[in-house]
C-alpha cells in the first residue's frame, strides 16, 4: 500500500537526510549554503504537508482497517489472500489514491455488512466525482445524487436515489401511457368520422379535413414498460408443523481446527422469515451446510419439526452439473415431468426456445442461479434455506424474486449482504458471533438502530464509571495530594523541571521540547489507530490535524537546536 505513496516516502527520505545534514556542524561553517538549506528544508516540509505527507501511514491504516484488513499484520503476503480478500484490498488501494473521478464497478460485491457501511460513510464523504456501476439497490440509495439508466440502447438521466428513480420511472410510464391512449381515443373518434362521412356530399369536406388532420399528427409510440422479466412463485406442497426448527448451543468447526463459532441457539417457526447476517468468514454458510445434513456440528442439537420438507439454495451453485443443458438440469432433477412442463418453467426464468440447450457450463452467475431458483420452486418446500439469493440477479431479478418470497407461505431462512432484500424481507435477524448469536426483532433498519442504541448505552455506562472514579479519588481523604492529582501532578512536575533547565540551559530545553513532541506525535497516531476512531471522521480529523502541528513544530524544534 506504500507504493500508493512512492513519492512522499521519497520525499520523507529527502526530509530526514536533510535533516541530518541541518545537524552537521560543518554546514554552518557556510552561512549562506546554511541558509539555502534551511529554505529548501522548509520548502520541502511545506510541499510534504501539502500533500499528506504527515497523514500517510494514519491513512492506510484507516482505509485497511475499514475495508477489513485491521487484523492482518502489514507482511501478510497478498499471494495468501483469497480471490474476495484481494478485490478489498485492490479497492481500498483505490482509495489511497483518491483520484478526482472514482470509478467504482460493484464495489459492494465481496463486502460484508460492516465493511459496506464503512465504505459507504467514507464515499459520502469523498471530495472528488464518483460513477458507480452497482446492484445494490440500499448502497445506490444511501450515496448516489444522479441515475443514469442504460435500456434499449438508449440513456435516460434520473435525478435522485435508487428509490426516487424507481418513482420517477414509475411516474414517467404512467404519464406517457395517459397521453399515448388519450391519443389513441382521439384518432379512433376521428378515423370513426372520416369512414362514415366521406362520402357524403353534404360531409366530406369535414371528412377530408379530419384526414389531412390525422395524416400530419404526429403520432405517440405506445410506452414501453420494463424490459422482459422472469416471474416465478414459490409453492408447498405440504404444510409443516408450527415448531419448524430448534438450533441448541451449535459449534462448528473444519477438521482439527478452532470452532468458527459455538454455543450458537435459536428456533424457527412457521410462517417465519429469519436472516443471518454476520461478518464474512464467521461461519453463516456453514452454518447451513450443518441444518441441509452436508456438515457434522463439533456439539450441540439440531431438531427439525415435523412435515418439515427442506429446499436449499446454494450461492455457490455447487448443486448444478457443469456437462448438462438447463434442460436436461432440471429433467434430471424431475425424471417424471413432461418436456412441456419443464420448458414453461424454464421459459418464465427467462430460458426460451435454443437457450435450455445451452450447457450449465456456459452460463452467466445470473443465469445459474436463474436455473437453481427454477429448481428450487419445483421443489415446492414448505422450508426455504437461501444463501445469498440476490447474489449473480439484476435489479429487476431480484424485485421478482422479494414479490415471490414476500408471497411464500412457508418459513425462510436466509443469509444475505444486501440490506435492501433484508430490509424488505426479514422479520427477525439472528446476528452470528464466535461465541453465539444476538437476536433482533424486525428488519435491517431495526437492526441498525437496535445496535446503535446498545452501543450508545455501553458507552454512557462507561463515562459514568469514569466520572464515579474520578470523584471518588478527589473526596477519599487517605490518598495522598499526589495520588488525588494523578497525571496533573506528574505534568506540572515536568512543566518545572523543563523551566529550571531553561534558566540553566536552553540547549537542552530543546532536547526536552523534542523529547516531548515526539512522545505526543506517538501517542497521537496510536489514538489514530484505534477502531473507534476510523468510524469518527470528525474526530480523526482533529487528531490528524493535531499529529501535523506536531510535527511542523518538531521540524521547526531541530531548526532552533542547530542555531543554538
Amino acid at each position: 500500500m506504500m507504493n500508493v505513496f512512492a513519492h512522499l516516502t521519497q520525499a520523507e527520505a529527502e526530509l530526514r537526510q536533510m535533516e541530518q545534514d541541518i545537524a552537521d556542524p560543518a554546514q554552518m561553517e557556510d552561512e549562506k549554503k546554511y541558509a539555502d538549506l534551511l529554505e529548501r528544508y522548509a520548502k520541502r516540509s511545506d510541499w510534504f504537508k501539502d500533500h499528506g505527507g504527515y497523514e500517510m501511514e494514519t491513512r492506510i491504516r484507516s482505509i485497511l482497517h475499514g475495508m477489513g484488513f485491521g487484523e492482518f499484520s502489514p507482511n501478510t503476503p497478498i499471494a495468501t489472500l483469497s480471490g474476495g480478500q484481494k478485490t478489498r484490498l485492490a479497492l481500498a488501494r483505490i482509495l489511497l489514491q483518491a483520484p478526482d473521478l472514482l470509478m467504482l464497478d460493484e464495489p459492494t460485491n465481496y463486502l460484508d455488512i460492516a465493511t459496506l457501511t464503512w465504505l459507504e460513510d467514507y464515499l459520502r464523504g469523498y471530495s472528488g466525482a464518483l460513477l458507480v456501476v452497482s446492484h445494490d439497490r440500499y448502497f445506490l440509495d444511501r450515496l448516489v445524487t444522479t441515475i443514469v439508466e442504460i435500456e434499449r440502447h438508449r440513456s435516460k438521466k434520473y435525478t435522485g436515489n435508487y428509490s426516487r428513480y424507481m418513482e420517477l420511472k414509475a411516474a414517467e410510464y404512467e404519464s406517457q401511457m395517459k397521453q399515448y391512449e388519450k391519443q389513441q381515443d382521439e384518432i379512433s373518434k376521428m378515423e370513426e368520422f372520416v369512414q362514415k362521412n366521406i362520402v357524403r356530399a353534404s360531409t366530406t369536406k369535414r371528412a377530408q379535413s379530419r384526414r389531412k388532420a390525422l395524416d400530419k399528427m404526429e403520432r405517440l409510440d405506445k410506452p414501453m414498460g420494463d424490459l422482459k422479466k422472469a416471474h416465478f412463485s414459490f409453492e408447498t406442497a405440504v404444510m409443516s408443523g408450527k415448531e419448524v426448527l430448534r438450533v441448541d448451543q451449535l459449534s462448528v468447526a473444519y477438521d482439527e481446527a478452532s470452532p468458527l463459532f459455538r454455543n450458537v441457539s435459536f428456533d424457527l417457526r412457521r410462517g417465519e422469515t429469519v436472516a443471518l447476517i454476520g461478518p464474512n468468514g464467521i461461519g453463516k454458510s456453514t452454518m447451513l451446510k450443518c441444518l441441509t445434513g452436508s456438515l457434522r456440528p463439533v456439539s450441540g442439537e439440531i431438531q427439525w419439526g415435523t412435515k418439515v420438507q427442506i429446499g436449499y439454495y446454494d450461492q455457490e451453485q455447487t448443486g448444478l452439473n457443469p456437462s448438462n443443458t438447463v434442460l436436461e438440469e432440471l429433467w434430471s432433477a424431475y425424471p417424471g415431468m413432461e418436456e412441456a412442463r419443464i420448458r414453461t418453467v424454464l421459459g418464465n426464468f427467462l430460458f426460451s426456445g435454443d437457450d435450455v440447450l445451452k450447457k450449465i457450463s456456459a452460463l452467466s452467475g445470473g443465469e445459474k442461479a436463474r436455473v437453481s431458483l427454477s429448481k428450487l420452486m419445483l421443489k415446492e418446500a414448505n422450508m426455504l434455506i437461501l444463501d445469498e439469493p440476490t447474489n449473480h440477479l439484476d435489479l429487476f431479478a431480484k424485485e421478482v424474486l422479494e414479490a415471490a418470497l414476500m408471497d411464500y407461505e412457508g418459513t425462510l431462512l436466509f443469509i444475505s449482504h444486501d440490506r435492501y432484500f433484508l430490509n424488505k424481507m426479514a422479520e427477525r435477524i439472528v446476528e452470528l458471533h464466535p461465541g453465539g448469536t444476538e437476536h433482533y426483532l424486525g428488519n435491517y433498519d431495526d437492526y441498525v438502530e437496535k445496535k446503535q442504541e446498545l452501543e450508545d448505552i455501553a458507552r454512557e455506562a462507561a463515562e459514568a464509571r469514569l466520572a464515579s472514579s474520578k470523584n471518588s479519588a478527589k473526596s477519599d481523604p487517605s490518598l495522598s495530594v499526589t495520588e488525588k492529582s494523578g497525571a496533573a501532578s506528574f505534568e506540572a512536575d515536568k512543566q518545572a523541571k523543563r523551566e529550571e533547565r531553561n534558566r540553566q540551559r536552553k540547549q537542552e530545553a530543546l532536547e526536552q521540547q523534542i523529547a516531548k513532541l515526539e512522545t505526543e506525535i506517538t501517542e497521537l497516531e496510536a489514538q489514530m489507530a484505534l477502531p473507534e476512531i476510523y468510524q469518527d471522521y470528525m474526530k480523526l480529523q482533529e487528531l490528524q490535524e493535531s499529529a501535523e502541528d506536531h510535527k511542523l513544530q518538531l521540524a521547526k524544534a531541530y531548526e532552533d537546536k542547530q542555531l543554538q
